[in-house]
């Protein structure tokens, strides 16, 4: 494609507002993950994480149209998204001190991939579709938002400093998302046949309910814990 071209700068645009548009679960999660590192460690988590997540998400998005396809994808991917909203309203990984600072740091790193691995499996597909089959503008796009996805985080991230209910309000949206993601699973509808765009909102619903019980569940009896021990 002509880089002087019209066609060229409209894509691009799109790819840009796109990705914008459908990563705001995912700047959810990287400030919930990076929430409990220490300030110096906090910047570096997000950068790093959403530069990694946005490189998968270009390998994702070149292969997206066959792997939505595949049986039980969705499926596996909503339980993994589910774990994790829980882990994050926990406080996140149990082994998250594990080798110091680094372990903590890598700990974030890793769930950031995991979880927009996860939350990225239907948003690549607006995004490939405004690329239409270019990879150098597909590559392109998704570079130039990066700094736009980390500024969201970063913002975020303060936000929640201020109004800790967000931290809820987070993990019950990837619960909400993992319901509707295992709803919507190819091998789920083939026995099950189409299922009710307000069925999917419920299991969405209940998706959000089960994290959040779940998450606070644990906090309360992790922080019983820790004060019997002190």
């Amino acid at each position: 494609m002509d880089l002087t071209s019209a066609a060229f700068w409209g894509a691009l645009g799109s790819i840009i507002i796109a990705n914008i548009l459908l990563s705001g679960d995912n700047a959810v999660v990287i400030a919930l993950a990076a929430r409990a590192l220490p300030p110096h460690q906090q910047k570096k988590a997000i950068f790093f994480g959403s530069g990694a997540a946005i490189v998968m998400r270009i390998v994702l998005t070149i292969v997206a149209a066959r792997l939505l396809t595949l049986p039980f994808l969705k499926l596996i991917g909503g339980l993994a998204l589910g774990w994790i909203g829980v882990g994050l309203l926990n406080g996140g990984d149990d082994d998250g001190d594990i080798g110091g600072e680094t372990g903590g740091l890598f700990s974030a790193i890793r769930t950031i991939l995991v979880a927009d691995l996860v939350m990225s499996l239907d948003n690549v597909l607006a995004v490939a579709a405004a690329a239409k089959g270019d990879n150098v503008l597909l590559i392109a796009g998704l570079a130039i938002s990066i700094p736009l996805i980390i500024f969201g985080s970063t913002m975020l991230l303060k936000v929640m400093e201020r109004f800790p209910i967000i931290i809820t309000l987070g993990a019950g949206l990837l619960g909400w998302l993992a319901g509707e993601m295992i709803f919507s699973d190819p091998g789920v509808l083939a026995r099950t046949g189409d299922i009710p765009h307000h069925i999917v909102q419920i299991a969405g619903a209940v998706g959000a309910a089960l994290v959040v019980g779940a998450g606070l569940f644990l906090k309360r009896r992790h922080d019983a814990k820790a004060a019997a021990e002190a």
